[in-house]
């Protein structure tokens, strides 16, 4: 079958070169050459009308840079010389930073970016965008396309990424994700039920569920671990622990006929009326075998098992004998129980637990991002988890609570702006009583978790600066404490800036017993005794690796 697409493209590909041998102006050739170029560009996928933000605008005079507000600190576990960041500021500019400090170092990222609802949920150029912006799409592509391209640089050989979306733009990021993911690491696409139905809806269909994209690195599928299988033991059965399944099958009745029987509990009578869109999983002949070999379950059975159904036993020994000892964990599954991670009422009971009546906009539930990490992160409990729509910071919860169950040692970092003092008064808040156990008020919230902050805001050099390389320098402590995740403590961690502190350094040097990296200004001179101290010591040299392309290109390097 004939392509009638490219057959009219080939014709004005013609009538441009017949177009070319009559003009031969370079303004001409240029116009030519432009729509020539428009004609032979991608012809499936997404198509958008690129839009510039004033946050590119502003790069293009000025050089973004990391400044720590030192007054909000927290240490919450003085032991650890770890730290975890909380980054201010448009998250497009932490973002490009983040490319020169963590760029393929980051195993799990998970946003929940602004829908574009129609109602104001997005702010592009400090302009909300509605329903009656007629480039409210391609602003929105245009938004995400050039975060989700830096997010994909920043993951590690087995890192994920999830994103939350709901059905206004899901189909979008769909097709974005595999233009900059490549539709080869499209791992799933997970439904997560937000809320429970609604009656007063516009079609009649009420919208429960939102959607969570997920795409992978190459090295994923060994990183994951998947779940424990849950195994009880009871005092009826000592050393034997054992779980149970469901004793349905997806069959009907009148696929199995012989498994279409009322299942009576034969200590109390009670009836059990099978479903006839999913009949029992055994015949009643092998029903009471199984019961005779304590294997079915009953409601009421164990105070601890809330079930309404019978259930089948299996004993682990059985498992083990089938499978081995890796048939104690569950593939990672798509279905998100909601009892376990929670819907949308659960994240404003957690606000409201934090905050008591500060309000926050359709929160995600803590049990959600927990789950998805948690999936993720079994094998690795080193992560590093990175949020670049932190919002009110449930993915700083999530991660200390997690590393408080299972005993990691995760680590995250938070992007946010502070619109409305968001990063201010909700994320570090939250974060600060989740760490100390106390709220903003002075009540206690919990008994704390240790782990210790940092909070950053972005700002800004002139690329017109006459002292941009000082200027720069002035940032490299940020920047090094970032890449690294620790604290410039001038013991463990020690930066010397100039001769002068190289020779104090070297004078006083049985002092730093406990020094495990030195960072030196690459102006340093040393001597042949300071060269033969760093032989021996872990040395990185700075600036260069930081801003080495925007001092070249101002000419302080070559």
């Amino acid at each position: 079958m004939a392509n009638l697409s490219q057959i009219k493209r080939e014709k004005m590909l013609a009538f441009l070169e017949a177009l070319k041998e009559q003009h031969d102006d370079d303004e001409s050739l240029m116009a030519i050459n432009q729509i020539e170029k428009e004609l032979t560009a991608k012809k499936y996928g997404l198509v958008w009308e690129e839009h510039e933000e004033e946050v590119d605008v502003k790069t293009q005079t000025h050089i973004p840079v990391f400044t720590e507000a030192k007054e909000k600190e927290i240490v919450g576990d003085s032991d650890s010389d770890k730290c975890n960041f909380l980054l201010e500021g448009d998250n497009l500019h932490s973002l490009k930073l983040l490319e020169k400090t963590h760029k393929g170092k980051i195993d799990v990222i998970y946003i929940d970016p602004p829908y574009n609802t129609k109602n104001k949920d997005f702010i592009y150029d400090d302009v909300f965008v509605d329903g009656t912006d007629g480039y409210r799409h391609s602003k929105w592509i245009s938004f995400m396309s050039k975060r989700l391209n830096i997010a994909e640089k920043l993951l590690s050989d087995k890192g994920c990424i999830f994103i939350s979306i709901d059905d206004n733009e899901w189909a979008s990021l769909k097709m974005l994700c595999d233009q900059i993911f490549g539709e080869e690491r499209f791992v799933a696409h997970i439904p997560w039920r937000k809320r429970t139905a609604k009656s007063d809806v516009p079609f009649g269909i009420s919208q429960d569920y939102e959607s969570i994209l997920c795409y992978a690195n190459s090295e994923f599928k060994a990183a994951v671990k998947g779940r424990e299988r849950k195994y009880y033991e009871t005092d009826d059965f000592p050393n034997r622990p054992w779980r149970f399944h469901d004793l349905t099958t997806q069959r009907t009745i009148e696929e199995r006929p012989n498994s279409n029987y009322t299942m009576i509990n034969p200590r109390n009578g009670e009836k059990f009326f099978v479903n006839p869109m999913r009949c029992w999983a055994i015949t009643i002949d092998t029903f009471q075998q199984y019961y005779d070999e304590n294997r079915v379950i009953f409601p009421g059975d164990y105070d601890f098992l809330k079930i309404s159904k019978p259930v089948l036993r299996y004993w682990k020994e059985d498992d083990m004998k089938k499978a081995g000892v890796d048939f104690g964990l569950v593939a990672a599954s798509t279905y998100l129980p909601s009892d376990i991670v929670g819907m949308t009422q659960d994240g404003t009971k957690e606000i409201t637990t934090l905050f008591g009546n500060k309000k926050f906009s359709y929160p995600k539930p803590i049990g959600l991002i927990k789950y998805l990490i948690e999936i993720v992160t079994l094998r690795n409990p080193t992560a590093l988890i990175l949020d670049f729509f932190a919002g009110s910071g449930t993915t700083g919860q999530a991660v200390l609570e997690l590393n408080q169950e299972d005993g990691g040692n995760r680590r995250f970092i938070l992007c946010t702006n502070n619109e409305n003092n968001i990063c201010e008064q909700v994320t570090y808040q939250r974060l600060k009583t989740v760490i100390t156990g106390k709220r903003e008020d002075g009540s206690t919230y919990s008994d704390g978790l240790p782990a210790n902050l940092k909070y950053y805001k972005t700002d800004f050099v002139a690329k017109d600066s006459e002292e941009i390389y000082d200027d720069l320098l002035e940032h490299i402590v940020e920047m090094i404490q970032l890449q690294y995740g620790i604290k410039i403590d001038k013991q463990k961690y020690v930066i010397i800036m100039d001769d002068d502190e190289m020779d104090e350094f070297e004078r006083n040097f049985a002092q730093y017993d406990k020094l495990q990296a030195l960072f030196i200004n690459q102006d340093v001179l040393l001597s042949s005794s300071q060269e033969k101290l760093l032989n021996n010591l872990n040395t990185y040299t700075i600036p260069d690796c930081y801003f080495d392309f925007e001092l070249r290109e101002a000419g302080e390097l070559w």
